[in-house]
């Protein structure tokens, strides 16, 4: 790591920073990817309604409140880390670094279904990666490519995300515009209350929802973050929401199909029906490589997480080290490292565990933001929620009974976490680790 650390602090500082347009496509990679997966809503809704409504109304009470607590708190500590540096400033460095490993932790599971779902796409064109000695050599060249487009800059992987989120989009918005003709907007309102599968619907409308907060881990990369993280934001809510009803009212207001059909993957058959075999082959192929999209934007964020927590002296020197473009060499090996080793895991065993994950980090930035408020009035925010202590505590009220409530769904298998004490001689050296207790 010699040469890395030893990269010149002026071939770093060369490197560009991140625009408005790459952090919005980056916002939107760790928030959504694309309308691919929210086709079970429809099937655990009962039908187009309670699906459309969710995803009308679900962003007023929880997008767009988390969105508005990033954007004051990322420009008020425009550092690499993001929520670790708030959790540390409200509640001391121990809840800091929890944080800190809760969020890496379930980033990194996360991240490595991608490449996994990459080339379940792909199987359908190509079966030979059904075989496992086709599809380990694969998934170990997906990953290493991916991991060194991310050690290439963050500028790169901003450009990328552009240019994939424009190329995942386009044929939603193709087929919006030719169901046109054929949309019967009595189809939206079809429910069947005794089909409703609550908590799949929840846990549908939270998962694809959620990771606002993610992209705070950046801030210390973009350029002019006071002005550019609110508009991003923002940008990214308009396009994760259009992103979702565009596809699901042209399909269900053109299909008269039974909600039952309506599973992961069914807008592929969409586009069959309502265009033909070229989109049903455009939207497997945007499927594909908005996987890709995502890999690349947790990727970013999980590294940079890493560095920031360095930087505050929670982790060892070498996870700030950078490479010659800027990058974090080793949190990006770490992050890697994680990837390969939990490749091997369904997305079904852990989206309830990482919405668990997810809900206890959240609930603590709510309590961060209100805090933060009270304890540090006369913080700098170039960004503020126009709203004082009272308002800002009603504005969090909401998304956290959502929280809960997720929480409290996850019925069939409850995975709690538990930490062991910090060091009582190294006040910031913590070994945390996890316990599952399978009810």
């Amino acid at each position: 790591m010699g040469g890395e650390e030893g990269a010149s602090t002026s071939s770093i500082k060369t490197n560009p920073k991140l625009t408005l347009l790459p952090l919005i496509a980056l916002i939107f990679y760790e928030v959504s990817g694309g309308p691919f997966g929210i086709e079970d809503s429809v099937r655990a809704g009962g039908g187009p309604l309670l699906s459309l409504l969710g995803f009308m109304v679900f962003p007023l009470f929880w997008s767009i409140p988390e969105a508005l607590i990033t954007a004051e708190l990322a420009t008020s500590f425009p550092e690499n880390g993001g929520y670790v540096i708030w959790i540390s400033s409200a509640f001391g460095p121990f809840w800091g670094f929890q944080e800190g490993f809760w969020k890496w932790f379930s980033g990194v599971m996360d991240n490595a279904l991608y490449p996994v779902l990459f080339l379940d796409y792909l199987k359908h064109s190509f079966p030979i990666f059904n075989t496992m000695i086709a599809r380990i050599p694969a998934l170990l060249g997906i990953t290493i490519s991916l991991t060194y487009l991310n050690y290439r800059g963050l500028h790169i992987v901003g450009v990328s995300a552009v240019s994939l989120a424009g190329f995942s989009l386009l044929p939603f918005l193709v087929m919006g515009v030719i169901s046109i003709p054929r949309i019967k907007p009595k189809q939206w309102l079809v429910v069947d209350f005794n089909k409703v599968d609550w908590r799949g619907y929840f846990n549908s409308m939270f998962w694809n929802l959620n990771y606002w907060d993610k992209a705070s881990t950046l801030a210390g990369e973009v350029e002019n973050p006071s002005k550019t993280f609110p508009k991003a934001l923002l940008g990214a809510v308009v396009l994760v929401v259009c992103s979702y009803l565009i596809p699901l009212l042209a399909g269900t207001g053109t299909l008269n199909s039974p909600s039952s059909e309506w599973t992961d993957g069914y807008f592929s058959e969409v586009g069959m029906l309502i265009g033909g075999l070229w989109l049903k082959w455009w939207i497997q192929a945007a499927a594909a490589m908005s996987n890709l999209g995502l890999f690349e934007a947790e990727m970013s964020a999980d590294a940079f997480q890493l560095l920031g927590m360095s930087e505050m002296g929670m982790l060892p020197a070498i996870f700030a080290s950078r490479s010659k473009y800027g990058t974090p060499t080793f949190s990006i090996l770490c992050s890697a490292t994680g990837v390969i080793f939990l490749s091997w895991m369904s997305f079904q065993e852990i989206l309830e565990f990482l919405n668990f994950l997810y809900s206890i980090g959240m609930l603590l930035e709510f309590a961060a933001f209100i805090k933060l408020r009270i304890k540090k009035p006369d913080l700098h925010r170039p960004y503020r929620v126009p709203l004082e202590t009272f308002g800002v505590t009603m504005l969090c009220l909401p998304p956290a009974l959502l929280l809960v409530l997720v929480m409290c769904l996850a019925s069939a298998t409850t995975f709690i976490i538990i930490w062991t004490h910090p060091d009582r001689n190294k006040k910031f050296r913590m070994r945390p680790r996890l316990v599952f207790f399978q009810i």
